[in-house]
């Protein structure tokens, strides 16, 4: 998601708290996507594809079992931070943008959200 990064940049603290998706072509992971689950709400971030692999659903159907997942644990909302070219994309599953913007590394961002 931020290959001009190190490592570090990506990492949070609660990293280990998540419940982490991905999915795998040959042994090897092509998009991945990670869900914290707090009381009623739910944020997911991560979602990453390899280049060659964008534009075949593989996100899509992470996002999918993600809000799948949290329909089964009754969570109310499900939320992200989106890049704004791509809010198009999280529309397309019921996201919608809030009034919260914010920029990271040069990129400007938005959260999103769907009341399930």
């Amino acid at each position: 998601m931020w290959p001009d990064f190190p490592l570090d940049f990506v990492k949070l603290k609660n990293d280990g708290d998540g419940k982490h998706f991905g999915i795998f072509t040959n042994g090897k992971i092509v998009s991945c996507i990670s869900v914290f689950i707090e009381s009623d709400s739910a944020q997911f971030r991560k979602l990453a594809t390899q280049p060659e692999y964008q534009r075949k659903g593989y996100a899509a159907l992470l996002i999918k079992h993600v809000i799948q997942i949290c329909r089964q644990m009754q969570v109310k909302r499900i939320w992200c931070n989106a890049r704004i070219d791509k809010t198009h994309f999280y529309e397309n599953f019921g996201l919608t943008k809030t009034n919260e913007f914010f920029i990271k590394a040069d990129l400007e961002f938005v959260v999103m959200e769907c009341i399930l």
